[in-house]
């Protein structure tokens, strides 16, 4: 086989340079579509099309839906075996995933209070035995059954993308072995695929009204059908340590060969919103303020 220079190149002497994660725009620079979903821009004059996109970002902002991301780690689970079938919660865990079902029902219901109704719309898991039951002890004690303006909560069907794994190489770190780079090849871009998948800024709103109607809009208050209409989605996806912390940088735009410089603990939540024009912030990171 051919080997080429990308192959040789080390990154610091630390591991293949192709495998470090590149931005599309250098750090600290936020990309604004990040998520290939950001509105095209709008081809006018120059001060015609600026006014008309920042009206338009406007609109967006003040009626499009922002997304709940909450990741959860699995609860605590019998590491001595090694069949996955096995590797089931401990007496510990199950109370832990009791507990965390409780705190996120009473979560969601304060902020439909506070922010009008929400849509709490799917609860995710991976495909690896600790997770499937810790969503499971989650979604039987959300108690959100009753939830005004949200639909049916859908425990979804396991998905392997989520499953755990190597993200990527992690800074500080020695060299890395030739397994440990097989290893970043083989699972980087699974978990970049879940990345893709799950993350994301809601569709944008379109306008019924003129531009005129729209502008008079601004300065009013929102009609009563309007505050009928859920602004805030919720998604939970119970996974793993690595996932979440890695997926915990991309989203923030953060390199993501920090991620094993942060912790989570066993169903701890990291919470993360994307608001309607795109931008993402985290509200928590490993939170356990709810487990004794």
């Amino acid at each position: 086989a051919v080997v080429s220079n990308a192959d040789v190149a080390q990154y610091h002497g630390l591991f293949p340079a192709r495998q470090l994660w590149r931005p599309n725009l250098e750090y600290p620079l936020w990309d604004p579509n990040w998520d290939g979903r950001r509105p095209p821009p709008i081809l006018q004059g120059d001060d015609d099309g600026i006014a008309e996109s920042r009206q338009r970002e406007r609109y967006i902002r003040k009626n499009g839906v922002t997304r709940h991301i909450i990741l959860i780690r699995h609860g605590q689970y019998d590491e001595t075996h090694k069949e996955d079938s096995k590797r089931l919660l401990t007496p510990l865990g199950r109370r832990q995933a009791e507990l965390t079902g409780r705190r996120l029902g009473e979560m969601i219901r304060g902020a439909g209070e506070e922010f009008g109704p929400c849509r709490v719309r799917v609860v995710r898991v991976s495909n690896l035995a600790r997770a499937k039951e810790t969503a499971g002890i989650i979604y039987e004690n959300m108690g959100l059954e009753d939830l005004e303006g949200g639909d049916a909560v859908v425990l979804a069907d396991p998905d392997p993308l989520l499953n755990e794994g190597r993200p990527c190489h992690h800074i500080p770190g020695g060299p890395a072995r030739p397994s440990v780079v097989e290893r970043t090849d083989e699972q980087h871009p699974r978990i970049e695929e879940a990345f893709r998948k799950y993350f994301y800024r809601a569709d944008a709103p379109k306008p019924e009204e003129s531009e005129s109607e729209v502008e008079k809009d601004d300065a009013t208050e929102a009609s009563e059908d309007d505050k009928s209409k859920p602004k805030h989605e919720f998604e939970i996806i119970v996974c793993h340590a690595n996932v979440i912390r890695y997926f915990f940088c991309r989203a923030l735009q953060l390199p993501p060969e920090a991620w094993l410089r942060l912790c989570t603990f066993n169903c701890s939540l990291t919470y993360l919103t994307v608001r309607p024009t795109g931008t993402v912030s985290c509200r928590m990171l490993g939170d356990i303020g709810h487990l004794p």
